[in-house]
């Protein structure tokens, strides 16, 4: 916290410092031990009629009284990590957008709106990098539009926790009543290790998804639009790990488990475990990394992150990453172990209004 030459806390950001990284101190509640400080450290989203908004790293909001202020600073952006490719989030997220594109999309300023028939959020959510053009809520009421035209709901996809993030777009969106339903993270990692994970294991890699590896995909009857979504990217490849399959969801390291959706049967006798993967320059992203529930525990999902790896890494990629839901505790595991961190965290919001249970998306 900030003190100055006489020992006492000091409050030294202002509402000028909207959209800068801080960290405050306020005097919380009163209770039986007496009052208690409390700190926050994140965006500075807003600061209006007394009350200031800061966006943590995570996504959440927090709402601080100005009266309630017995410390406040701006703090350098935080400290690169310690692992991992160098990248920053615009460069990741044209990635990601490039590794699963919509049926169909038009621009917005630099906002891309982006449907697929409701298969996935991802494919199906405004993907907000920069200006949409206008103002906000102009911006807003023409993505509504746009869904609405399509009978879909409105999505925004942005981001916290990285350098270039979009905490004040965030606090923006839950000031006009937009909801928040899903946070997953990017993570980051070096290519070469997960190549040299395993390698053992018979999988068999191809240029589409076949039925043996739809069998073992999550999602249940997968629609000609979802092929598409599937196939699409700059150089795709789909393993899969032959088995005599099974019943039941993929396992827990499927990181495509973010809750957008519930999963499927598994395939009545599906492969051992499937993956994919798309090369993109020096990029290689994971995904649909499943199980069969019966073969878990038994390095299945390394084999099939292995093979994908090594043949990403003959196609010129040096780096990684892959999308996990902050709740699989599963996945997390597995892919710390392979060198993967964390980059930044990533939030779908619910235009106001619509029903969950008619959102039409799929999983992530």
């Amino acid at each position: 916290m900030e003190i100055s030459a006489t020992g006492r806390y000091e409050v030294r950001i202002t509402a000028a410092d909207v959209g800068k990284r801080v960290s405050v101190r306020r005097l919380g509640e009163p209770g039986a031990a007496g009052w208690r400080f409390t700190d926050t450290v994140g965006v500075l989203t807003s600061w209006d009629d007394g009350v200031l908004v800061i966006t943590r790293k995570d996504g959440e909001s927090v709402r601080i009284a100005e009266s309630s202020l017995v410390a406040g600073k701006v703090v350098p952006a935080a400290p690169a990590r310690r692992r991992g490719p160098a990248a920053d989030y615009a460069e990741l997220a044209r990635a990601a957008a490039r590794a699963w594109r919509p049926v169909e999309s038009e621009w917005l300023g630099q906002w891309e709106l982006r449907a697929a028939g409701g298969f996935t959020r991802r494919a199906n959510s405004v993907l907000a990098l920069g200006d949409p053009g206008c103002p906000l809520d102009e911006a807003l009421a023409a993505v509504r539009r746009w869904y609405g035209e399509r009978g879909l709901p409105a999505y925004v996809q942005v981001a916290t926790g990285a350098e270039g993030t979009q905490e004040p777009l965030c606090a923006e969106l839950e000031r006009r009543g937009w909801v928040r339903e899903v946070t997953a993270e990017l993570w980051t990692g070096a290519l070469a290790p997960v190549a040299d994970a395993a390698g053992g294991a018979d999988v068999v890699l191809s240029r589409t998804a076949d039925e043996a590896w739809l069998a073992r995909y999550q999602r249940k009857g997968v629609s000609e639009v979802a092929l598409q979504v599937l196939g699409s990217g700059p150089s795709v490849w789909f393993a899969t790990l032959p088995g005599d399959g099974g019943n039941g969801p993929g396992d827990s390291a499927d990181e495509h488990g973010d809750g957008e959706d519930g999963p499927g049967d598994g395939g009545g006798n599906g492969p051992a475990a499937i993956g994919r993967c798309v090369v993109d320059g020096r990029w290689a992203s994971f995904a649909a990394v499943e199980v069969d529930p019966r073969m878990r525990r038994r390095g299945l999902a390394t084999e099939v992150m292995a093979a994908l790896a090594r043949r990403a890494l003959e196609e010129g990629a040096s780096a990684a990453w892959l999308q996990v839901e902050t709740g699989n505790a599963g996945a997390r595991a597995l892919y710390s172990r392979l060198g993967f961190a964390a980059h930044h965290a990533y939030h779908h919001y619910r235009e106001p209004d619509t029903e969950s249970g008619t959102s039409g998306t799929g999983r992530r």
